[in-house]
């Protein structure tokens, strides 16, 4: 019922229309039949001498109905394909819309980072891609042969009643195996999904551009070809033992299906000796051939119907799933920053079965200040960045912002008072406009806004040196097909451009209460380095800042300084404080330190 209810959602006035011309299609091949066993009797009475106008009549009136039928059965076909073809369009719509609408309702990041997770997800798209086309044919299908084969079937009844039994009884075990055929092939994509998931993985590393430099480098596309031919030998050996198990189940059914209808032939030509007219000899054979056929099809379409549904649970769990982050019915309203946020006694892992990645980590953070976090890779920084963004919920502790937990706080509208610059941050293949203005979509209107930031970055006169400007596409993936004339086939930007690009997406939010920069300027040259962080300091003013950074140079003149260490804060201060004090800070600072003396003595 969940399907017919998504078909209906989709388009009513198609679904009706492909209903109707579904049982015109069931019901033409059995109205001519009839006509057709009716004309043949009428034939038979007039040759025979006992015709008259009323023999006539009868003829005339079975022959116009035998035309209308031809007649309505060669036009409805194109009429079905019609209402076919756009009601599955319809569904498709609205499977991809409720799809990825249920998956924007997972706030986090943990369901993104489960391989089974990613394997419903691979199949719930392939869903909206294959169910779409097979529910509604196999469904209609379904129906136009049910509603074919009864109308035999009673034809059948009225000639012979046991062989329309046992016609019947047979196809009971052809639905049944049917139907366990679309459950094993559903399976089968189940099982597939990890191989099919890292063979697009390896095919995409021989054609992506940022990897096709290492491949080439390295030599690895002899590698990474033999690691995908692998993933396809393992998708081949289990469709080949799919494909097996329908071969040896449809030989058996259809075995079944050519004895019985062997069986009713022969009794049929033993029983036409003054017993059948050659209209109902027709009759007979048609039928028992029609409803075989029928019976036969609605078999398959249900191993169809079965495996669509299986593919169509994965669509569905996805689409009901509610939030991976709890949130409250009444969530508290998201206040200005006044005082600061409290992180208190914070442990996290990713899962039960990992290492602690924070353990009891106190901190906190007074409105207005600039905290820098600093650490060797793996200490922790970038995963508390994510909890500090909501990414994530604490196993135990909390994290307050002025008193109030996050969790008691809508995710999307504590979101809204946070800016952000990540260290792994996106380059979309969109114009630089869109690439900058989605850091706050109700300004993406606004260019002026737009421009604003981008000189924040100090990235403006880059992209008003583009071709196109601000429109012009960031990306030679795409182009536009409709203006063939002046194709936009868009511009590659360097690394450190494309952190300038990022930086100003996350100078949209003018008005954020906290900034977070996770390693802003890992991309950029000394010079440029210094000319970023120049840049943010008089934009942060009174903004509370979280400052991520390897460069220890770089955050020296933070208010406060935490030093993580293996999940814990070993040491915090200002910069003068921690270097007096000797300590962890100290011998990062004094290593980075002699690294540049030694630098510029060498240069």
């Amino acid at each position: 019922m969940a399907v017919v209810a998504l078909v209906w959602r989709s388009s009513a006035r198609f679904a009706l229309g492909q209903a109707a011309i579904t049982l015109v299609l069931g019901l033409g091949p059995v109205t001519s039949a009839w006509a057709m066993r009716g004309l043949l009797d009428a034939l038979g009475d007039g040759s025979a001498g006992a015709g008259g106008a009323g023999d006539a009549g009868r003829r005339t009136g079975y022959l116009v109905a035998l035309v209308v039928t031809i007649a309505v059965v060669s036009v409805a076909p194109h009429v079905n394909r019609f209402l076919d073809a756009g009601l599955r369009r319809r569904v498709t719509l609205r499977m991809h819309d409720e799809l990825f609408t249920g998956l924007n309702r997972l706030e986090g990041l943990g369901r993104f980072e489960s391989p089974r997770h990613l394997d419903k997800v691979r199949l719930a798209q392939q869903a909206t891609q294959m169910a779409p086309g097979q529910l509604v044919a196999a469904g209609f299908g379904c129906v136009q042969a049910v509603v074919s084969a009864l109308g035999f079937l009673l034809a059948l009844v009225t000639i012979a009643p046991v062989l329309a039994a046992v016609t019947l009884v047979a196809a009971v075990p052809a639905v049944i195996a049917q139907h366990r055929l679309g459950r094993r092939r559903a399976d089968a994509q189940l099982t597939m999904s990890p191989n099919l998931r890292r063979q697009i993985f390896y095919a995409s590393l021989l054609t992506d551009l940022n990897a096709i430099k290492e491949v080439r480098l390295f030599g690895l596309g002899e590698f990474l070809r033999g690691r995908m031919r692998q993933e396809t030998q393992a998708v081949h050996r289990e469709e080949e033992s799919v494909d097996g198990t329908v071969l040896a189940t449809q030989s058996v059914l259809a075995a079944l299906t050519a004895a019985i209808t062997g069986a009713g032939l022969f009794w049929a030509v033993g029983g036409t000796s003054g017993r059948f007219t050659a209209g109902t000899v027709v009759m007979f054979f048609t039928a028992v051939v029609a409803v075989q056929s029928g019976l036969g099809t609605v078999a398959g379409r249900v191993s169809e119907i079965t495996e669509a549904n299986a593919l169509v649970r994965h669509f569905e769990e996805l689409r009901d799933a509610g939030s991976d982050l709890p949130v409250r019915a009444d969530p508290i309203p998201v206040p200005a920053l006044s005082r600061g946020i409290e992180i208190a006694d914070l442990w996290f892992r990713y899962g039960p079965d990992q290492p602690w990645i924070l353990r009891g980590l106190d901190l906190t953070v007074p409105r207005g200040a600039t905290v820098a976090l600093v650490g060797l890779n793996g200490a922790g920084k970038s995963t508390l960045i994510k909890l500090l963004c909501r990414l994530y919920d604490p196993e135990r502790g909390a994290i307050r912002w002025d008193g109030v937990d996050l969790r008691d706080m809508e995710p999307a509208a504590f979101r809204a008072r946070i800016g952000t610059v990540f260290q792994d941050y996106m380059a979309y293949d969109l114009p630089a406009r869109e690439n900058i203005g989605m850091g706050d979509l109700p300004a993406l209107g606004d260019p002026e806004r737009i421009r604003a930031a981008a000189r924040l970055a100090g990235i403006d006169a880059t992209v008003e040196a583009l071709p196109f400007g601000y429109e012009t596409l960031l990306s030679r993936r795409f182009f536009d097909m409709a203006d063939k004339t002046n194709p936009r086939t868009g511009m590659t930007l360097s690394g450190g451009q494309w952190q300038r690009v990022a930086l100003a997406r996350g100078m949209m939010r003018s008005t954020a209460d906290l900034l977070i920069l996770d390693e802003p300027s890992s991309g950029l040259d000394a010079e440029a380095e210094h000319d970023v962080h120049s840049r943010l300091r008089r934009h942060r003013g009174d903004r509370t800042t979280l400052l991520v950074s390897h460069r220890l140079g770089a955050v020296r003149e933070a208010d406060l300084i935490v030093v993580l260490e293996d999940g814990v804060i070993a040491e915090q201060g200002t910069h003068d404080s921690l270097m007096a004090a000797g300590g962890r800070y100290h011998d990062l600072f004094t290593l980075q330190s002699s690294g540049y003396r030694e630098t510029a003595a060498a240069g």
